[in-house]
């Protein structure tokens, strides 16, 4: 039994991490996701700033998943597990930024330079790609890293009044929470701190996010019971049932 619950610990672990990593290095890519869905591009204002639409970090592909891994860690190993693995992917996140600068710095081979095909410098390519400003980095590890813990407080509060069950209510109340605190924290010490952004920037850029995060986190709750299928049949109703009392318990 301990294997099984040591298994469900580390595949839980490594799906937050990777997906984790992934979102913070496709996060430089800005897409329109009107135009991605096939629509034209949305156009309204908030706090006086005109022609905004969901022009989105690709990122915001993947935190959504992160949150739900989450709930899903929280939810059967508790505060610990997710305060475990979000310190680790902060520190992973970390680590992967410096070996991309690392290797930015590298002197590029000649064939390599130039694209033949394209006539495309290729190492400009990856500098900008990989390149991300110091104030972003510190911007997304610190609104990860916050929006974390705060989304384990939160979903402890609501278990305490839903007990077992409503899992939908603590898991997608508790991310709509921490996203709400993510949307706009990011923003600010990215822009606002480290760039030239005015408040309203931030707070107009920060509601487009949210509300984009805020139909994600509702679309993507039917996920969660599915997740949740599959953990208490592999591991058994009683030994599933026994983790999410002692990670109540632990909390």
């Amino acid at each position: 039994m301990t294997n099984k619950v040591d298994r469900l610990f580390l595949v839980l672990g490594l799906i937050f991490i990777t997906n984790a990593l992934l979102a913070e290095f496709i996060g430089v890519k800005i897409f329109s996701l009107e135009q991605t869905l096939g629509f034209d591009s949305f156009q309204f204002s908030f706090f006086s700033e005109d022609a905004l639409g969901f022009n989105m970090s690709a990122g915001a592909i993947l935190w959504p998943i992160v949150f739900i891994m989450s709930d899903i860690i929280n939810e059967y190993f508790g505060k610990k597990g997710v305060r475990i693995l979000s310190f680790y992917t902060v520190g992973l996140i970390l680590y992967a930024f410096l070996i991309a600068f690392i290797t930015i710095e590298l002197t590029p081979a000649d064939f390599w330079r130039i694209d033949k095909e394209t006539a495309l410098n290729m190492d400009l390519a990856f500098r900008k790609i990989f390149g991300q400003g110091m104030w972003i980095i510190i911007a997304s590890v610190t609104s990860f890293l916050i929006s974390q813990l705060l989304d384990v407080i939160v979903f402890h509060r609501l278990k305490r009044i839903t007990g077992s069950k409503k899992i939908w209510l603590r898991a997608t109340g508790s991310t709509l929470v921490s996203q709400l605190v993510d949307s706009f924290v990011v923003l600010y010490i990215a822009f606002f701190i480290g760039g030239n952004w005015n408040m309203a920037q931030v707070l107009s850029i920060g509601i487009v996010n949210y509300i984009y995060k805020f139909v994600v986190a509702i679309l993507l709750t039917p996920l969660l019971y599915i997740i949740h299928f599959i953990i208490d049949n592999y591991l058994g109703h009683e030994l599933a049932a026994k983790l999410t009392a002692q990670a109540s318990q632990n909390n």
